[in-house]
């Protein structure tokens, strides 16, 4: 279909494929943020596990500790042996929580950022480096304005 067709000018076309091309390059800027937010967000939930493993070995190892190990030694254990099993318990905890986190962390190192915005934007790149604005011909460039003819231009790789 040419301009003729279209009823729209060469600097109307221009306009066109100028706007479409930025609208494209904000959507694919849109996408790259929201893939980062996403990834943002398995790392906060991640910190979040890890974090939650510290407070719970901090504030409620030394209390709980001491009641479940009493309480261990009343079923008729030694102290002593009482106090190794909440502490074992309690270790156990930790790393299953720790193992959470590293989950999450792991999903993050997976997707290593945006990686289909950046496809994306290299094969938009890839294609715009090969095309070539059409060449004309002397008598299209005298039929005009009544310029001399130009010569071809050709556009630079971006």
């Amino acid at each position: 279909m040419s301009a003729a067709d279209d009823g729209r000018s060469l600097g109307q076309l221009v306009a066109a494929a100028t706007a479409e091309m930025s609208a494209l390059v904000h959507d694919e800027i849109a996408l790259a943020k929201a893939e980062l937010r996403q990834d943002v967000k398995r790392g906060v939930l991640g910190s979040g596990a890890a974090i939650v493993a510290g407070v719970f070995l901090l504030f409620a190892l030394p209390v709980l500790s001491f009641a479940a190990a009493y309480g261990i030694h009343n079923l008729g254990l030694g102290l002593a042996w009482s106090f190794l099993i909440v502490g074992g318990a309690y270790i156990v905890l930790a790393l299953i929580l720790l193992g959470l986190a590293a989950m999450k962390f792991k999903k993050i190192s997976k997707s290593k950022g945006p990686q289909k915005s950046i496809a994306s934007a290299k094969q938009t790149a890839a294609v715009l480096s090969h095309a070539r604005p059409h060449p004309r011909t002397e008598a299209e460039g005298k039929s005009g304005s009544g310029n001399t003819p130009q010569e071809h231009v050709t556009r630079s790789a971006v």
